[in-house]
Protein backbone atom coordinates (compact mmCIF):
# COMPACT_ATOMS: atom_id res chain seq x y z
CA UNK A 1 0.00 0.00 0.00
CA UNK A 2 1.47 3.29 -1.15
CA UNK A 3 1.24 6.35 1.34
CA UNK A 4 1.47 9.64 0.72
CA UNK A 5 3.11 11.78 2.27
CA UNK A 6 1.86 13.99 5.32
CA UNK A 7 1.76 17.46 4.57
CA UNK A 8 2.79 20.03 7.08
CA UNK A 9 0.78 22.07 9.16
CA UNK A 10 -0.80 24.96 7.33
CA UNK A 11 -2.21 27.11 10.41
CA UNK A 12 0.49 27.54 13.24
CA UNK A 13 0.67 25.22 15.88
CA UNK A 14 2.52 25.45 19.30
CA UNK A 15 6.47 23.96 19.69
CA UNK A 16 4.97 21.45 22.11
CA UNK A 17 2.26 20.20 19.30
CA UNK A 18 4.69 20.80 16.40
CA UNK A 19 6.90 18.25 17.63
CA UNK A 20 4.78 15.33 17.83
CA UNK A 21 4.71 13.55 14.70
CA UNK A 22 1.93 12.84 13.10
CA UNK A 23 1.12 8.96 12.98
CA UNK A 24 -2.22 6.93 13.01
CA UNK A 25 -3.27 5.86 15.90
CA UNK A 26 -2.84 2.26 15.39
CA UNK A 27 1.16 3.04 15.10
CA UNK A 28 1.16 3.18 11.09
CA UNK A 29 2.02 6.05 9.22
CA UNK A 30 -0.79 8.38 8.24
CA UNK A 31 -2.42 7.12 4.79
CA UNK A 32 -4.88 10.09 3.29
CA UNK A 33 -5.06 8.03 -0.07
CA UNK A 34 -7.21 5.33 1.78
CA UNK A 35 -8.67 7.83 4.47
CA UNK A 36 -12.84 8.41 4.11
CA UNK A 37 -12.09 11.89 4.83
CA UNK A 38 -10.18 12.43 2.29
CA UNK A 39 -11.95 14.74 0.19
CA UNK A 40 -11.65 17.28 3.08
CA UNK A 41 -8.26 17.90 2.24
CA UNK A 42 -9.03 20.38 -0.27
CA UNK A 43 -11.53 22.23 1.70
CA UNK A 44 -9.58 25.41 3.56
CA UNK A 45 -8.23 25.52 6.78
CA UNK A 46 -11.90 25.33 9.25
CA UNK A 47 -13.55 23.44 7.10
CA UNK A 48 -11.90 20.66 6.22
CA UNK A 49 -9.09 18.42 7.41
CA UNK A 50 -4.92 19.20 8.21
CA UNK A 51 -2.70 16.23 8.39
CA UNK A 52 -0.48 17.23 11.45
CA UNK A 53 -2.82 19.57 12.76
CA UNK A 54 -6.62 18.31 12.56
CA UNK A 55 -7.09 14.70 11.70
CA UNK A 56 -9.73 12.07 12.98
CA UNK A 57 -7.24 9.67 12.97
CA UNK A 58 -3.79 11.06 14.31
CA UNK A 59 -2.98 9.28 17.65
CA UNK A 60 -2.72 13.07 19.62
CA UNK A 61 -6.01 13.45 21.02
CA UNK A 62 -5.58 17.44 20.46
CA UNK A 63 -5.73 16.91 16.62
CA UNK A 64 -8.76 14.98 16.67
CA UNK A 65 -10.58 17.38 18.91
CA UNK A 66 -9.63 20.08 16.32
CA UNK A 67 -11.06 18.09 13.48
CA UNK A 68 -14.28 17.44 15.04
CA UNK A 69 -14.80 20.38 16.18
CA UNK A 70 -14.67 21.95 12.54
CA UNK A 71 -16.84 18.79 11.93
CA UNK A 72 -19.35 18.03 14.73
CA UNK A 73 -21.47 16.21 12.31
CA UNK A 74 -19.53 13.03 11.98
CA UNK A 75 -19.23 12.62 15.89
CA UNK A 76 -22.11 10.68 15.88
CA UNK A 77 -20.19 8.06 13.80
CA UNK A 78 -17.70 7.60 15.77
CA UNK A 79 -18.82 6.61 18.63
CA UNK A 80 -17.97 3.01 17.95
CA UNK A 81 -14.17 3.81 16.39
CA UNK A 82 -11.48 1.37 18.19
CA UNK A 83 -9.73 4.40 19.11
CA UNK A 84 -10.84 5.08 22.45
CA UNK A 85 -9.37 8.66 22.02
CA UNK A 86 -11.75 9.60 19.17
CA UNK A 87 -14.91 8.16 20.93
CA UNK A 88 -14.05 10.27 23.63
CA UNK A 89 -13.79 13.62 21.77
CA UNK A 90 -16.90 12.57 19.59
CA UNK A 91 -19.10 12.32 22.97
CA UNK A 92 -18.28 15.98 23.24
CA UNK A 93 -20.29 16.55 20.22
CA UNK A 94 -22.22 13.84 19.70
CA UNK A 95 -26.24 13.62 19.91
CA UNK A 96 -27.36 13.76 23.36
CA UNK A 97 -29.67 10.14 22.95
CA UNK A 98 -26.75 8.38 21.81
CA UNK A 99 -24.54 8.82 24.49
CA UNK A 100 -26.51 6.45 27.33
CA UNK A 101 -25.01 3.48 25.31
CA UNK A 102 -21.56 4.34 25.72
CA UNK A 103 -21.89 4.34 29.48
CA UNK A 104 -20.97 0.42 28.90
CA UNK A 105 -17.89 1.52 27.08
CA UNK A 106 -14.81 -0.29 28.06
CA UNK A 107 -12.85 3.28 28.29
CA UNK A 108 -13.40 4.52 31.84
CA UNK A 109 -12.08 7.99 29.23
CA UNK A 110 -15.18 7.75 27.14
CA UNK A 111 -17.47 7.28 30.37
CA UNK A 112 -15.87 9.86 32.05
CA UNK A 113 -16.86 11.90 28.58
CA UNK A 114 -20.52 10.87 29.24
CA UNK A 115 -21.30 11.80 32.60
CA UNK A 116 -19.42 15.00 32.11
CA UNK A 117 -22.06 15.78 29.76
CA UNK A 118 -25.23 13.87 29.93
CA UNK A 119 -28.25 15.93 31.12
CA UNK A 120 -29.27 15.91 34.81
CA UNK A 121 -32.32 13.77 33.99
CA UNK A 122 -30.60 11.30 32.14
CA UNK A 123 -27.73 11.01 34.65
CA UNK A 124 -30.38 10.39 37.79
CA UNK A 125 -31.84 7.67 35.86
CA UNK A 126 -28.51 5.57 35.51
CA UNK A 127 -27.16 7.20 39.04
CA UNK A 128 -27.48 3.36 40.34
CA UNK A 129 -25.11 1.94 38.08
CA UNK A 130 -22.57 5.03 37.91
CA UNK A 131 -22.57 5.09 41.87
CA UNK A 132 -20.94 1.78 41.03
CA UNK A 133 -18.41 2.25 37.70
CA UNK A 134 -15.47 0.40 38.47
CA UNK A 135 -13.25 3.60 37.98
CA UNK A 136 -12.64 6.20 40.46
CA UNK A 137 -12.68 9.24 38.33
CA UNK A 138 -16.05 8.60 36.63
CA UNK A 139 -17.19 8.31 40.30
CA UNK A 140 -15.66 11.32 40.93
CA UNK A 141 -17.33 13.18 38.15
CA UNK A 142 -20.68 11.53 39.03
CA UNK A 143 -20.22 13.17 42.96
CA UNK A 144 -19.42 16.58 40.90
CA UNK A 145 -22.30 16.75 38.99
CA UNK A 146 -25.49 15.38 40.75
CA UNK A 147 -27.61 16.92 42.84
CA UNK A 148 -26.00 17.14 46.82
CA UNK A 149 -29.20 15.64 48.17
CA UNK A 150 -28.43 12.67 45.48
CA UNK A 151 -24.60 11.67 46.61
CA UNK A 152 -25.78 9.32 49.76
CA UNK A 153 -24.99 5.87 47.52
CA UNK A 154 -20.82 7.54 47.59
CA UNK A 155 -20.54 7.99 51.01
CA UNK A 156 -19.17 4.97 51.20
CA UNK A 157 -17.20 4.39 48.20
CA UNK A 158 -14.05 2.89 48.30
CA UNK A 159 -11.77 5.95 47.32
CA UNK A 160 -10.80 8.58 49.93
CA UNK A 161 -11.38 11.28 47.15
CA UNK A 162 -14.75 10.55 45.60
CA UNK A 163 -15.53 10.20 49.77
CA UNK A 164 -13.88 14.07 49.93
CA UNK A 165 -15.81 15.51 47.32
CA UNK A 166 -18.99 13.74 48.49
CA UNK A 167 -17.88 15.65 52.34
CA UNK A 168 -17.34 19.01 50.36
CA UNK A 169 -20.92 19.07 48.50
CA UNK A 170 -23.51 16.46 50.71
CA UNK A 171 -26.24 18.54 52.86
CA UNK A 172 -25.37 19.66 56.42
CA UNK A 173 -28.02 17.27 57.97
CA UNK A 174 -26.35 14.33 56.09
CA UNK A 175 -23.19 14.73 56.85
CA UNK A 176 -22.36 13.61 60.44
CA UNK A 177 -21.45 9.83 59.07
CA UNK A 178 -18.47 10.89 57.39
CA UNK A 179 -17.11 12.70 60.44
CA UNK A 180 -16.21 9.16 61.44
CA UNK A 181 -14.26 7.96 58.06
CA UNK A 182 -11.25 6.60 58.04
CA UNK A 183 -9.40 8.97 55.53
CA UNK A 184 -7.84 12.61 57.19
CA UNK A 185 -9.11 14.36 54.20
CA UNK A 186 -12.05 13.28 54.12
CA UNK A 187 -12.44 14.35 58.33
CA UNK A 188 -11.01 17.64 57.47
CA UNK A 189 -13.10 18.65 54.84
CA UNK A 190 -16.35 17.75 57.27
CA UNK A 191 -14.64 19.67 59.76
CA UNK A 192 -14.64 22.97 57.60
CA UNK A 193 -18.33 22.52 57.04
CA UNK A 194 -19.90 20.58 60.03
CA UNK A 195 -21.63 22.58 62.68
CA UNK A 196 -22.38 22.49 66.65
CA UNK A 197 -23.43 20.17 68.25
CA UNK A 198 -22.08 17.54 65.53
CA UNK A 199 -18.37 19.23 65.29
CA UNK A 200 -17.75 18.54 68.92
CA UNK A 201 -17.11 15.44 67.81
CA UNK A 202 -13.66 15.98 66.10
CA UNK A 203 -12.26 18.12 68.75
CA UNK A 204 -11.26 14.53 69.87
CA UNK A 205 -10.04 13.68 66.41
CA UNK A 206 -6.61 11.55 66.16
CA UNK A 207 -5.23 14.23 63.29
CA UNK A 208 -3.95 17.96 64.62
CA UNK A 209 -4.82 18.81 61.78
CA UNK A 210 -8.59 17.90 61.38
CA UNK A 211 -8.16 19.04 65.50
CA UNK A 212 -6.84 22.27 64.13
CA UNK A 213 -9.92 22.52 61.88
CA UNK A 214 -12.27 22.22 64.54
CA UNK A 215 -10.30 25.19 66.73
CA UNK A 216 -11.08 27.24 64.16
CA UNK A 217 -14.98 27.28 64.07
CA UNK A 218 -16.06 25.79 67.72
CA UNK A 219 -17.55 28.28 69.48
CA UNK A 220 -15.30 30.40 71.92
CA UNK A 221 -16.27 29.28 75.05
CA UNK A 222 -15.61 25.57 74.43
CA UNK A 223 -12.09 26.63 73.14
CA UNK A 224 -10.49 25.80 76.46
CA UNK A 225 -11.36 22.00 76.23
CA UNK A 226 -8.02 22.43 73.53
CA UNK A 227 -5.78 24.17 75.66
CA UNK A 228 -3.47 20.98 76.48
CA UNK A 229 -4.12 19.59 73.11
CA UNK A 230 -0.42 17.76 71.92
CA UNK A 231 -0.10 20.06 68.46
CA UNK A 232 1.04 23.33 68.55
CA UNK A 233 -1.48 24.21 65.85
CA UNK A 234 -3.90 23.29 67.66
CA UNK A 235 -3.42 25.37 70.98
CA UNK A 236 -1.74 28.33 68.49
CA UNK A 237 -5.62 28.58 66.96
CA UNK A 238 -6.96 28.61 70.65
CA UNK A 239 -4.64 31.41 71.63
CA UNK A 240 -5.94 33.77 69.05
CA UNK A 241 -9.56 32.79 69.52
CA UNK A 242 -10.77 31.75 72.95
CA UNK A 243 -11.32 34.75 75.26
CA UNK A 244 -8.24 36.04 77.00
CA UNK A 245 -9.31 35.40 80.29
CA UNK A 246 -8.71 31.66 80.05
CA UNK A 247 -5.26 31.90 78.36
CA UNK A 248 -3.25 31.67 81.27
CA UNK A 249 -2.11 28.32 81.03
CA UNK A 250 -0.78 28.97 77.51
CA UNK A 251 1.18 31.88 78.56
CA UNK A 252 3.78 28.99 79.78
CA UNK A 253 3.90 26.70 76.59
CA UNK A 254 6.19 25.03 75.44
CA UNK A 255 6.00 26.49 72.12
CA UNK A 256 7.55 30.36 71.86
CA UNK A 257 4.84 30.57 68.37
CA UNK A 258 1.70 29.72 71.41
CA UNK A 259 3.27 31.78 73.90
CA UNK A 260 3.36 34.77 72.16
CA UNK A 261 -0.14 33.99 70.33
CA UNK A 262 -1.44 34.08 73.77
CA UNK A 263 0.98 36.97 75.22
CA UNK A 264 -0.54 39.51 72.55
CA UNK A 265 -4.03 38.64 73.54
CA UNK A 266 -2.84 39.72 76.97
CA UNK A 267 -0.76 43.37 76.31
CA UNK A 268 0.26 43.00 80.21
CA UNK A 269 1.46 39.90 80.81
CA UNK A 270 5.13 39.55 81.45
CA UNK A 271 6.97 38.04 78.79
CA UNK A 272 9.79 35.68 79.40
CA UNK A 273 13.61 36.38 78.37
CA UNK A 274 13.70 36.75 74.91
CA UNK A 275 15.33 33.80 73.52
CA UNK A 276 16.57 33.07 69.48
CA UNK A 277 13.95 30.95 67.63
CA UNK A 278 13.53 29.73 64.41
CA UNK A 279 10.91 28.17 65.00
CA UNK A 280 8.36 27.87 61.88
CA UNK A 281 4.99 29.62 61.63
CA UNK A 282 1.75 28.10 62.17
CA UNK A 283 0.08 29.36 59.09
CA UNK A 284 2.37 27.41 57.42
CA UNK A 285 2.75 24.48 60.19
Amino acid sequence: MSTSPVAPARDATDAAEADIEARHWSGAALDCSTCAQRDLLQQPSGQGCQPGHACLHDAYARRISRFLSWHPGLADAQLQHPYFEVRAIAVRHASLFRLPALLSDPDETVRMQVVQRLPMASLLAHLPRLTHDPHREVRLRVAQRVEPARLGPLMSDPDYGVRECVAARLPLPLLGPLSRDPDRAVRLRVAQRLEMPALLALADDPEGEVRRAVAQRLPAPLLPRLLGDPDWRVRWEVAQRAAPATLAPLLDDDDPEVQAAARSRLPLAPAPEAAPSTHRSPAHG
